[in-house]
């Protein structure tokens, strides 16, 4: 394979060469080095860098082109010392990471290699990346897609899912159907539907893992085990006038999962930690939006209930995951009203999300955000009502305020048996000021205050305040400035070894950013606490970090 894709590109370089058609290609290259610097105070320490690598990195260069209708592209992947994939671990590798090939033949477009593909919203099916969290999910295999009309389609692939520079032996196969329809001659009224499916087959290797866990169960906690396994789903979005109404739902067959939380679920082991289980799973979801000048309103609503659809059970975290769930919170931008973030729950979740975004003018904004998410058995998991309100004074200056408050499921989201929820009210402001076309000044304060419960300490990590400043010079650079700490230690903030107590702790970071077309270069010193790290409700928990990150990005 690697034969033959050189080959259709030399032959393509051969081509442009002689003048007989143009060759299109671009690229892009990105990449993140670390210096740790150990500090045991904020408990950076303990991990090879820290210890003796020092030194990590990861870099990413890509190449696309496009001849005579071919399409086609390269990635060359390298990690060196890297703990992006295992934020406690050391990994070092170096291969083609990705690579494709896609032609359009008439109505029908081929594709081969490592594809990126989602059907709907992607709740039964998403191929997708996300290197801020080490999530790289790609089909390696063939997808076809025909266009039956100008506004029908239908697909279907086949594969298996990247795993690193390898792959999982799981057999991945399926499609979807969609399309769009006028409901009226003016196009004021439409419906775009959808149909899919996936089905997957364990390779006879993880069936075996499955075998041989289960029998050691009991009788009454056996759970059966089958090689295939299929997901449906049924999407459609109405549009009508200024109202947009998409509604889904999945349904997936008996698979074998590790449930974290089995002995919630009749589990009569002694396993109180979780277990491997075989059932069902659905997801229903839905949002409704409303939009006109000046005003939008979001309407979301979720439930989902044993949907954890991975290529292998004994896999964890955002690895071989083949689906993704829409969040229920919304993604927050500042540093501590996105302290505590909510990881979609798999097994059990039920939720709504309301969003209001009102201008009255173009000078004033406000904003509020409502979620409400609780498991099956609706125990609260989060609550979350947000409000903001920005106004600018001609174009010389803007001002953004707003408060937070939040009940967050400490125990839950970050597994501490008895753990008392996290209820805080954080405030925030934020002042971008302007003295010349090229030169501004932006500011942000914010104060996480978390309120006590019936412990006498303050629950989890306690209050938190963070200052910021940044100052500008466009178009090439920018500097920036903030502290984040603990004003008020909290019942499991960090003990100071040498005094025994829970001191103040600061986490600076200073910033120089240069920009000169589309590349992008970075220097940063860093001392970064402990804590989830989200992506568009995908989340990972991340130790502590303490160093220098350096960066790149540009395309061509």
């Amino acid at each position: 394979m690697k034969k033959l894709l050189f080959c259709i590109v030399f032959l393509s370089l051969g081509s442009w060469v002689f003048g007989q058609e143009k060759l299109v290609i671009g690229g892009s290259v990105s990449g993140t080095a670390n210096y740790f610097l150990a500090d045991s105070t904020i408990e950076a320490i303990n991990t090879p860098q820290y210890d003796h690598q020092l030194f990590g990195s990861e870099t990413w260069v890509a190449l696309t082109g496009a001849y005579q209708g071919f399409e086609g592209g390269i990635r060359f992947d390298m990690y060196n010392n890297s703990n992006l994939i295992d934020p406690k671990g050391s990994y070092s590798g170096q291969k083609i990471g990705r690579w494709f090939l896609r032609k359009q033949i008439k109505a029908l477009n081929v594709s081969a290699g490592y594809i990126y593909d989602q059907i709907g919203s992607g709740i039964i099916y998403r191929a997708y990346e996300e290197r801020s969290l080490a999530i790289d999910n790609a089909l390696y295999g063939v997808r076809l897609a025909y266009d039956l009309s100008p506004n029908w389609k239908v697909t279907a692939f086949t594969g298996k899912q990247k795993k690193q520079f390898d792959y999982y032996p799981t057999t991945i196969k399926g499609g979807s159907i969609s399309g769009y329809l006028k409901l009226d001659s003016l196009g004021k009224f439409a419906i775009s539907p959808g149909i899919g499916m996936v089905s997957t087959t364990l390779a006879d290797a993880t069936m075996n893992r499955i075998v041989s866990a289960i029998s050691t169960y009991t009788p009454q906690d056996s759970i059966g085990a089958k090689y295939n396994t299929c997901a449906f789903t049924l999407y459609n979005t109405l549009s009508a006038g200024k109202f947009s109404w998409y509604v889904e739902g999945a349904y997936k067959t008996n698979s074998v999962m590790f449930d974290p939380l089995a002995e919630k679920h009749n589990w009569t082991g002694q396993n109180s930690l979780g277990r491997l289980v075989n059932r069902p799973g659905s997801v229903v979801y839905s949002t409704l939006t409303y939009a006109q000048k000046g005003l939008g309103i979001t309407l979301e609503g979720k439930r989902t209930e044993n949907f954890n659809f991975r290529v292998d059970p004994f896999v964890n975290l955002n690895r071989g995951t083949l689906n993704f769930l829409p969040p229920m919170a919304r993604s927050n931008t500042y540093a501590l009203t996105a302290f505590y973030a909510p990881a979609t729950q798999e097994f059990g979740e039920q939720g709504v999300q309301v969003d209001i975004k009102y201008s009255p003018s173009r000078k004033m904004t406000f904003g509020l955000n409502y979620s409400n998410i609780q498991d099956l058995d609706q125990t609260p998991l989060y609550q979350e009502v947000y409000a903001d309100f920005s106004i600018k004074h001609k174009r010389k200056w803007v001002l953004t305020t707003g408060v937070q408050l939040q009940n967050y499921n400490v125990e839950r989201y970050y597994n501490e048996p008895g753990a008392a929820p996290a209820k805080t009210v954080t405030p925030f402001v934020e002042y971008l000021y302007k003295f010349t076309r090229k030169k501004s000044l932006r500011m942000e304060a914010q104060f996480l205050n978390m309120l006590k419960g019936d412990h006498e300490e303050l629950p989890s990590n306690g209050s938190w305040a963070y200052l910021l400043a940044e100052y500008n010079i466009a178009p090439h650079w920018s500097f920036a400035l903030s502290d984040m700490f603990n004003a008020v230690p909290g019942e499991i903030s960090i003990v100071n070894p040498s005094t025994g107590q829970k001191d103040i702790i600061h986490y600076p970071r200073a910033d120089v950013f240069y920009t000169v077309g589309s590349t992008r270069f970075s220097l940063s010193y860093v001392k970064q606490v402990s804590g989830i790290v989200c992506t568009g409700g995908v989340c990972r928990l991340e130790p502590a970090f303490s160093g220098v990150k350096a960066t790149l990005s540009a395309s061509f």
